[in-house]
Protein backbone atom coordinates (compact mmCIF):
# COMPACT_ATOMS: atom_id res chain seq x y z
CA UNK A 1 0.00 0.00 0.00
CA UNK A 2 0.87 3.32 -0.43
CA UNK A 3 0.94 5.88 2.56
CA UNK A 4 -2.17 7.45 1.48
CA UNK A 5 -4.14 4.22 1.06
CA UNK A 6 -2.82 2.68 4.27
CA UNK A 7 -4.11 5.58 5.97
CA UNK A 8 -7.63 4.83 4.08
CA UNK A 9 -7.22 1.38 5.64
CA UNK A 10 -7.09 2.54 9.28
CA UNK A 11 -9.89 5.07 8.58
CA UNK A 12 -12.72 2.24 8.87
CA UNK A 13 -11.69 -0.59 7.53
CA UNK A 14 -9.19 -2.28 10.25
CA UNK A 15 -10.91 -2.07 13.24
CA UNK A 16 -13.94 -4.20 11.56
CA UNK A 17 -11.17 -6.67 10.01
CA UNK A 18 -9.60 -7.61 13.22
CA UNK A 19 -12.76 -7.93 14.94
CA UNK A 20 -13.95 -10.50 12.16
CA UNK A 21 -10.50 -12.37 12.09
CA UNK A 22 -10.62 -12.46 16.65
CA UNK A 23 -14.44 -12.72 16.51
CA UNK A 24 -15.32 -10.39 18.74
CA UNK A 25 -15.96 -6.41 18.95
CA UNK A 26 -12.49 -4.93 19.03
CA UNK A 27 -13.19 -0.68 18.41
CA UNK A 28 -11.69 2.08 20.19
CA UNK A 29 -13.58 1.84 23.19
CA UNK A 30 -13.28 -1.97 23.58
CA UNK A 31 -9.52 -1.95 23.32
CA UNK A 32 -9.04 0.85 26.69
CA UNK A 33 -8.73 -1.81 29.47
CA UNK A 34 -6.36 -3.82 27.62
CA UNK A 35 -4.65 -0.53 26.80
CA UNK A 36 -4.97 0.59 30.82
CA UNK A 37 -2.86 -3.11 31.89
CA UNK A 38 -0.57 -2.64 29.20
CA UNK A 39 0.51 1.30 30.48
CA UNK A 40 1.09 0.11 34.22
CA UNK A 41 3.21 -2.42 33.36
CA UNK A 42 5.17 -0.85 31.04
CA UNK A 43 5.70 2.75 32.96
CA UNK A 44 7.34 0.41 35.61
CA UNK A 45 9.56 -0.60 33.47
CA UNK A 46 10.57 2.78 31.87
CA UNK A 47 10.80 4.03 35.70
CA UNK A 48 14.37 4.47 36.01
CA UNK A 49 14.32 6.00 32.61
CA UNK A 50 12.09 8.70 32.76
CA UNK A 51 11.54 9.86 36.49
CA UNK A 52 12.74 12.91 37.78
CA UNK A 53 14.85 12.30 34.30
CA UNK A 54 14.15 16.38 33.24
CA UNK A 55 12.53 14.86 30.11
CA UNK A 56 9.53 17.16 29.74
CA UNK A 57 8.32 16.10 25.57
CA UNK A 58 6.73 12.78 24.35
CA UNK A 59 5.43 12.05 21.02
CA UNK A 60 3.22 8.66 21.09
CA UNK A 61 3.83 6.92 17.70
CA UNK A 62 0.51 4.85 16.62
CA UNK A 63 -0.89 5.58 20.00
CA UNK A 64 -4.39 4.63 19.51
CA UNK A 65 -6.90 6.06 22.00
CA UNK A 66 -3.98 7.62 24.13
CA UNK A 67 -4.87 5.77 27.14
CA UNK A 68 -0.58 4.73 27.24
CA UNK A 69 0.38 7.91 26.26
CA UNK A 70 -2.09 9.98 29.19
CA UNK A 71 -0.52 7.57 31.62
CA UNK A 72 2.98 8.22 31.08
CA UNK A 73 2.04 12.19 31.36
CA UNK A 74 0.56 11.45 34.44
CA UNK A 75 3.57 8.85 36.14
CA UNK A 76 6.14 11.05 34.47
CA UNK A 77 5.27 14.39 34.31
CA UNK A 78 5.83 14.43 30.26
CA UNK A 79 3.72 16.46 27.69
CA UNK A 80 2.33 14.14 25.31
CA UNK A 81 1.71 14.65 21.67
CA UNK A 82 -0.15 11.64 19.59
CA UNK A 83 -0.22 10.56 15.70
CA UNK A 84 -2.62 7.87 14.87
CA UNK A 85 -3.70 6.88 11.63
CA UNK A 86 -7.12 6.13 12.86
CA UNK A 87 -9.45 9.32 13.10
CA UNK A 88 -11.85 6.88 16.01
CA UNK A 89 -9.33 6.44 18.01
CA UNK A 90 -7.56 9.94 17.77
CA UNK A 91 -10.68 11.02 18.82
CA UNK A 92 -10.76 9.29 22.03
CA UNK A 93 -6.97 10.30 22.68
CA UNK A 94 -8.25 13.96 22.23
CA UNK A 95 -10.48 13.48 24.98
CA UNK A 96 -7.85 12.98 27.18
CA UNK A 97 -5.86 16.10 26.63
CA UNK A 98 -3.53 15.14 24.13
CA UNK A 99 -2.06 16.82 21.34
CA UNK A 100 -3.43 14.94 18.78
CA UNK A 101 -2.58 14.56 14.91
CA UNK A 102 -4.06 11.84 12.38
CA UNK A 103 -1.34 10.97 10.13
CA UNK A 104 1.58 8.47 10.00
CA UNK A 105 5.02 9.52 11.12
CA UNK A 106 6.73 9.08 7.80
CA UNK A 107 4.38 11.70 6.21
CA UNK A 108 3.55 14.49 9.13
CA UNK A 109 6.21 17.39 8.71
CA UNK A 110 7.10 18.63 12.27
CA UNK A 111 9.02 21.22 11.61
CA UNK A 112 12.07 21.87 13.80
CA UNK A 113 10.20 20.00 16.95
CA UNK A 114 12.08 17.41 18.92
CA UNK A 115 11.28 15.10 21.36
CA UNK A 116 12.79 13.83 24.62
CA UNK A 117 11.05 10.65 24.92
CA UNK A 118 9.20 8.07 22.00
CA UNK A 119 7.06 5.60 22.50
CA UNK A 120 6.24 2.87 19.87
CA UNK A 121 3.61 0.62 21.37
CA UNK A 122 2.38 -2.57 19.93
CA UNK A 123 3.16 -0.91 16.78
CA UNK A 124 6.12 -1.09 14.54
CA UNK A 125 5.08 -4.44 13.33
CA UNK A 126 2.21 -2.52 12.09
CA UNK A 127 4.41 -0.07 9.61
CA UNK A 128 5.01 -0.06 6.01
CA UNK A 129 8.55 1.02 6.31
CA UNK A 130 10.70 0.01 9.45
CA UNK A 131 13.80 1.41 8.79
CA UNK A 132 12.78 4.37 7.29
CA UNK A 133 10.09 4.94 10.37
CA UNK A 134 13.22 4.51 12.67
CA UNK A 135 15.09 6.83 10.79
CA UNK A 136 12.35 9.40 11.14
CA UNK A 137 12.64 8.60 14.80
CA UNK A 138 16.16 9.43 14.76
CA UNK A 139 15.67 12.70 13.62
CA UNK A 140 12.81 13.65 16.22
CA UNK A 141 14.26 12.49 18.87
CA UNK A 142 16.22 14.70 21.67
CA UNK A 143 20.34 14.26 21.75
CA UNK A 144 19.31 13.16 25.55
CA UNK A 145 16.12 11.12 24.21
CA UNK A 146 14.86 7.65 25.32
CA UNK A 147 12.94 5.14 23.07
CA UNK A 148 10.92 2.74 23.70
CA UNK A 149 9.74 0.37 21.39
CA UNK A 150 8.42 -3.39 21.42
CA UNK A 151 7.34 -6.17 19.29
CA UNK A 152 5.60 -9.30 18.95
CA UNK A 153 8.51 -12.21 18.87
CA UNK A 154 7.51 -14.18 15.77
CA UNK A 155 9.45 -17.21 17.16
CA UNK A 156 8.00 -16.97 20.11
CA UNK A 157 4.87 -17.04 18.44
CA UNK A 158 5.13 -19.94 16.44
CA UNK A 159 6.98 -22.11 18.95
CA UNK A 160 3.90 -21.32 21.32
CA UNK A 161 1.64 -22.96 18.82
CA UNK A 162 3.79 -24.95 16.83
CA UNK A 163 2.81 -23.79 13.88
CA UNK A 164 3.30 -20.59 11.57
CA UNK A 165 0.17 -19.80 10.46
CA UNK A 166 -0.95 -19.70 13.54
CA UNK A 167 1.66 -16.85 14.59
CA UNK A 168 0.66 -15.12 11.62
CA UNK A 169 -1.95 -11.38 12.08
CA UNK A 170 -3.55 -10.47 9.75
CA UNK A 171 -2.67 -6.49 10.48
CA UNK A 172 1.05 -7.46 10.76
CA UNK A 173 3.14 -6.40 7.81
CA UNK A 174 6.12 -7.52 9.17
CA UNK A 175 7.48 -10.08 11.95
CA UNK A 176 10.28 -9.46 13.72
CA UNK A 177 12.39 -10.90 15.92
CA UNK A 178 15.35 -10.33 18.63
CA UNK A 179 17.63 -10.36 16.22
CA UNK A 180 16.04 -8.68 13.67
CA UNK A 181 14.70 -5.45 15.53
CA UNK A 182 17.84 -5.26 17.27
CA UNK A 183 19.81 -4.61 13.87
CA UNK A 184 16.81 -2.29 13.07
CA UNK A 185 17.57 -0.51 15.56
CA UNK A 186 21.51 -0.58 15.51
CA UNK A 187 21.21 0.22 11.59
CA UNK A 188 19.08 3.36 12.78
CA UNK A 189 21.06 5.07 15.22
CA UNK A 190 20.27 3.38 18.46
CA UNK A 191 22.21 1.78 21.39
CA UNK A 192 19.72 -0.55 23.64
CA UNK A 193 20.25 0.23 27.05
CA UNK A 194 17.55 -2.47 28.50
CA UNK A 195 15.56 -5.02 27.12
CA UNK A 196 12.64 -7.04 28.33
CA UNK A 197 9.90 -9.56 28.16
CA UNK A 198 6.08 -8.94 28.81
CA UNK A 199 3.77 -11.00 30.94
CA UNK A 200 2.32 -12.55 27.51
CA UNK A 201 5.87 -13.88 26.79
CA UNK A 202 5.20 -12.29 23.27
CA UNK A 203 6.14 -9.29 23.31
CA UNK A 204 9.61 -8.00 23.68
CA UNK A 205 10.67 -4.23 24.64
CA UNK A 206 13.90 -2.20 24.33
CA UNK A 207 14.58 0.90 26.05
CA UNK A 208 16.94 3.01 24.02
CA UNK A 209 19.38 5.52 23.58
CA UNK A 210 20.21 7.71 20.38
CA UNK A 211 23.86 6.70 19.09
CA UNK A 212 25.68 6.03 15.86
CA UNK A 213 24.17 4.37 13.54
CA UNK A 214 25.64 0.67 12.48
CA UNK A 215 24.43 1.02 8.57
CA UNK A 216 25.94 -2.86 8.19
CA UNK A 217 24.28 -4.44 11.33
CA UNK A 218 22.81 -8.05 9.73
CA UNK A 219 21.76 -10.80 12.49
CA UNK A 220 24.34 -13.59 12.32
CA UNK A 221 24.15 -15.96 9.14
CA UNK A 222 24.38 -19.26 11.58
CA UNK A 223 21.33 -17.17 13.73
CA UNK A 224 19.40 -17.42 10.56
CA UNK A 225 19.78 -20.50 9.57
CA UNK A 226 19.10 -21.85 12.46
CA UNK A 227 15.53 -20.12 12.60
CA UNK A 228 14.60 -21.23 9.20
CA UNK A 229 15.41 -24.72 9.92
CA UNK A 230 13.25 -24.74 13.59
CA UNK A 231 10.39 -23.22 10.88
CA UNK A 232 10.99 -25.99 9.22
CA UNK A 233 10.98 -28.57 11.84
CA UNK A 234 8.05 -26.93 13.51
CA UNK A 235 6.18 -27.13 9.98
CA UNK A 236 7.09 -30.51 9.80
CA UNK A 237 5.72 -32.02 13.13
CA UNK A 238 2.27 -33.41 12.91
CA UNK A 239 -0.30 -32.28 14.85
Amino acid sequence: MTADSYGRFYNGIYRPLVSAFHGRLIDAHTIQAEQREYAAERAGLLRPFLADSGRRTMLDIGGSTGVVAHHFTQVFGLSGTLIDPAPLEVEQAKRLGLETITGLVEEHDFGHRRFDVVIICQTVDHLLDIAGTLARVRQLLSDNGVLFIDIVDFRAAYLRNRSVEAAVKIDHPYYLTEATMECYLRRAGFAIERSDYAADHLHVSYVCAPRAAEPACLPAPTSVDGMLREIRAVQNTPR
